[in-house]
Order: C-alpha cells, then structure tokens, then sequence
C-alpha cells in the first residue's frame, strides 16, 4: 500500500467531530487506489464551518455562499488517467503535490443528516468528491463530465 501525506487541519477550535481526520484519510487512500494513483501522493485538508468555507468560496470563485467542499488543484490532469509526470512535486518527500482541499464540519454534519446516513458517510463521499477534482474530474454541466465522476462516486464509495 503506498503510503500517502495527507495534512488535515482545523480552521478554528470547537468545530467537534474529532474522528474527520482518521475518516478522511481513510477515504482519500480510498479515492486514489480506485484511480490507481501508483506513487506517493501529497494533500492538504483544512477543516471550517459554514462562515470559513463561505469566505473562501467568495474570495476565490466570486460565490458569496457556504457549500460542502472546495477543492484547489494543482495540475491539470485527465479523469482516470492519472500521470505523475505532469504533475507538481514535493522536494523533500517526492511526494506528487495534488492539491488542497477545505470541507465545512457544519454543512458535512447537516447534509449526513438531511440524507439519512450521517456524518463519518457524508465526510467520506465529500472527501472522494474533491479527490476526485484534484485529479481532474469535473461537474460544470450536466453532461458526461458530471456522469463520469458521479459514477466513480458511487464505484468508490460502494454505492449500486
């Protein structure tokens, strides 16, 4: 099993769910096995809440919003060829620089809920999601870029 660098840290104190960092980590080993990502890869995860994620989806895509999840890729890759030699890497480790990702607690917490499968579900899915952006899959429209990467969702999170 290739060990990965996943870096998870919280934006502010108090934002609970303590086992989100253990649950991501699971799920992007997860993400970048089904995408057979064959070296040692590097992201970043910062945890927030609605108010953190609201700023950052402002500042960098002009939203004024809360969402679930933002992801920040560092390459342009291709969805499910993935290609190490185009990308950027760490100088110290060697590790392939992925990208950065940043997940609102709260809204993770409230859609586990509204969706009937709870929190440790919600936080995976929205963690495949975004690794899935960093290694180029897309959802713009509602064409095939969106059904390629909803049916990798489900492929990797198990879902018939």
């Amino acid at each position: 099993m290739i060990k990965h660098e996943i870096y998870v840290s919280r934006e502010r104190t108090g934002l609970g769910h303590n086992n989100a960092a253990a649950l991501i980590k699971k799920a992007v080993g997860m993400a970048l096995d089904a995408e057979k990502v064959d070296r040692p890869c590097l992201i970043s995860v910062m945890l927030t809440d609605d108010a953190g994620i609201r700023e950052t989806n402002r500042d960098f895509r002009g939203i004024d919003a809360a969402t679930d999840v933002l992801s920040f890729p560092l390459n342009e890759l291709t969805p499910g060829k993935f290609d190490a030699s185009v990308c950027d890497v760490d100088p110290y480790t060697g590790a392939v620089m992925l990208g950065d990702m940043m997940i609102s607690l709260e809204r993770c917490a409230a859609q586990g809920e509204e969706l009937g499968h709870g929190f440790d579900r919600e936080i995976c899915y929205l963690t495949v999601h975004s690794v899935l952006h960093l290694l180029g899959y897309d959802h713009i429209d509602e064409g095939e870029m969106k059904r390629q990467m909803r049916a990798r969702e489900k492929e990797i999170m198990g879902d018939t």
